[in-house]
């Protein structure tokens, strides 16, 4: 027995100290919009394999943000909280809002690097971060409008469903989907440039919520018969809903099929793809969740070692169609 209780007690110090060391590791933070959204999720499992693969390293990743992706206010206050934390060695933010979170760092004023990543700051508080890490938002939403003009090339009506109004990745794509549309650029929206004309009541901003993604494009339509199309994004109604978008889009599959309709879409996670095959999305421009999660540790490191880091650094896409969704996400 005493044997026994000798093994527990040099088990139970063995643990103890693991947990020290765990615990001594300085962090380089993620902050997230949301952890309830499989985006972000493939962003954490990028971190965690970079965690799995860096063991002895004196850092670790450390993957954290609000529960719900609409709570702004959460998203900057755990900004805050891990800036203050002394374990932060360097911070990677994707902002819901820029201006929020542009604020939240000018209060916090660190003296660690700060970066962002999926998201980045507005153009005027880009100087608050060091790099940018992820998707050329612009080009995304550029590919997404020629797919779009590809299966539309005369002109038509559209509506474009967005997410947070402050979100400046999405404000990004919507620009360089009205500038692919139009052959124009940065008009604010479109009313016939091009051929073009934006519906009213969009754009559609839905806080990143899929259902309501869906929601938004059954009205549009019940308001505007006629519509040729919606431009989505950011994938939410996609792989947040996926049932009621199909749900939505199996009377339209015909038009899909032709051309006559086009619904082109950001992202290529969770159920996307799969809907692609079923021809009920006519293209998507995916992102590279994981490989952002995965690059972003090695970056900070770099940072806080003073080394020379691109600004931006993106991390590509993949573009799939029902003819190309087996082939199309890069391994």
């Amino acid at each position: 027995m005493r044997k026994l209780l000798l093994l527990a007690a040099t088990a139970a110090m063995a643990l103890g100290v693991s947990q020290a060391v765990a615990q001594e590791k300085k962090q380089l933070v993620i902050v997230v919009k949301g952890l309830d959204n499989a985006f972000f999720e493939s962003i954490n499992q990028g971190c965690q394999k970079w965690n799995s693969e860096n063991a002895d390293s004196e850092f670790e990743c450390f993957y954290t943000g609000p529960a719900s992706t609409s709570d702004e206010a959460g998203e900057a206050q755990i900004v805050a909280d891990m800036l203050a934390k002394p374990s932060t060695a360097a911070i990677a933010i994707s902002p819901s809002n820029a201006p929020l979170i542009a604020q939240t760092i000018k209060n916090a004023n660190p003296s660690i690097p700060v970066m962002t990543l999926d998201a980045d700051l507005t153009k005027e508080d880009a100087g608050l971060r060091k790099t940018y890490l992820g998707t050329d938002n612009y080009l995304m939403g550029f590919r997404i409008g020629e797919y779009f003009k590809k299966s539309k090339p005369n002109g038509g009506t559209v509506c474009t469903i967005q997410g947070n109004p402050a979100a400046d990745n999405i404000l990004q794509r919507a620009q360089g989907f009205r500038d692919a549309l139009s052959g124009q650029k940065g008009l604010a929206a479109l009313a016939g440039e091009g051929g073009w004309t934006e519906v009213a009541g969009c754009p559609v901003f839905t806080n990143d919520d899929g259902v309501k993604g869906v929601q938004a494009m059954v009205d549009i339509m019940a308001a505007n018969p006629e519509l040729d199309g919606f431009g989505i994004m950011g994938g939410w109604p996609l792989f947040m809903a996926p049932q009621p978008y199909r749900d939505f889009t199996k009377p339209l599959a015909d038009r899909l099929a032709s051309g006559d309709f086009v619904i082109s879409a950001a992202d290529t996670i969770g159920e996307e793809v799969a809907i692609a095959k079923e021809g009920l999305v006519s293209a998507l421009v995916g992102q590279r969740p994981f490989e952002m999660g995965y690059k972003a540790p090695s970056v900070m490191i770099d940072l806080i070692q003073g080394k020379e880091v691109a600004d931006p650094v993106f991390t590509g896409l993949d573009e799939c169609t029902k003819d190309n969704a087996d082939t199309c996400i890069q391994k």
